[in-house]
């Protein structure tokens, strides 16, 4: 019986490693001719600067809007960070301004740059990049924004910069999808440099680029949601930040509020104490932290110290509350 029920199970996971093999044949064969036509109909001009921008849009907004409608209509409540709710106005305001911005500076900023990348190598003719040149390109992108991200959101969170430009992106303290890129034009020139320096300094493959970006918005409109869900990145990978640690950075409207990442959480957790980099390394996450039992409140954080006692504090009501029952 016993080998029987091993056989079966042989078999599924063979079935199930050749539909994903067959999958990613299918995905890079519809890629393969997707590109052969776009490369065959439009200049490598029109693919890299207005084709990127309608990625741009056609991602950012069937990504970001569905939020609006979850808040608007209660659903999936108990998953929500903050109970309060932005007015309808206050969406509008947002979908009307982003409009504003995005054609009146992020696709000058695309028009602009694209002599640049063509300089750096960019290409969009055949043959595509193998994935490992991919996921490396991409890897490095996300840790050298990352860097400067933090580096730049920190000093905008300084007094002067807080109140003239980057206060604008916190009229949210309830953030929303959308609201990821809600900013004023100034802080879209400077946090966007962060976006567009990887591959302006490696040059990549139109693919690596398309898929770049991609992946930079699905990332920064889920950080932003207002929602954590079970199946959130955050409670699988130890180093990622997500919603739930973005939404205390609007949630504290004053220029100390920390959290300063865009994407993961180990510069907030180093960039102050140096001695806590051993141990912060070691225990640092929330599903690491769980697997390990260790006690996050006696880890010294760096600007990411509020949001991690907060953190020990709710853990430990719940602890409290679990021995009560």
């Amino acid at each position: 019986m016993a080998s029987i029920i091993e056989s079966g199970w042989l078999i599924m996971e063979v079935c199930l490693f050749g539909r994903i093999l067959c999958s990613c044949k299918l995905i890079r064969i519809m890629v393969f001719f997707s590109m052969q036509y776009l490369i065959t109909h439009f200049s490598d001009f029109q693919l890299a600067c207005l084709g990127s921008f309608f990625l741009h849009e056609s991602v950012f907004f069937f990504s970001g809007l569905p939020f609006i409608y979850l808040e608007r209509a209660g659903w999936l409540k108990k998953y929500k960070i903050q109970m309060k709710n932005n007015t309808l106005e206050a969406q509008e305001k947002c979908i009307t301004r982003l409009l504003l911005y995005h054609f009146g500076v992020n696709l000058p900023v695309m028009l602009a740059s694209y002599p640049v990348f063509r300089h750096m190598g960019m290409q969009s003719s055949l043959p595509f990049p193998s994935w490992k040149v991919i996921l490396m390109q991409i890897t490095f992108y996300f840790i050298l924004e990352d860097f400067i991200f933090y580096w730049g959101h920190r000093v905008l969170h300084t007094k002067w910069l807080y109140k003239h430009v980057h206060s604008i992106h916190h009229e949210y303290a309830t953030p929303f999808g959308l609201t990821s890129e809600y900013a004023h034009p100034a802080e879209i020139l400077f946090l966007g440099f962060a976006t567009i320096v990887g591959p302006a300094i490696t040059g990549p493959h139109l693919v690596t680029l398309w898929l770049w970006m991609v992946l930079r918005v699905l990332e920064t409109v889920e950080a932003h949601c207002g929602y954590h869900f079970p199946w959130s990145l955050s409670n699988f990978l130890p180093l990622y930040g997500g919603a739930h640690f973005h939404d205390y950075h609007h949630r504290l409207l004053y220029t100390k509020s920390g959290n300063y990442s865009s994407t993961f959480t180990y510069m907030d957790c180093f960039c102050t104490n140096k001695r806590a980099i051993l141990s912060a390394f070691c225990t640092y996450g929330h599903s690491l932290v769980l697997y390990l039992d260790v006690d996050i409140s006696a880890v010294v954080f760096g600007t990411d110290k509020g949001y991690r006692k907060l953190q020990a504090l709710k853990n430990a009501g719940v602890e409290s509350a679990g021995k009560q029952t």
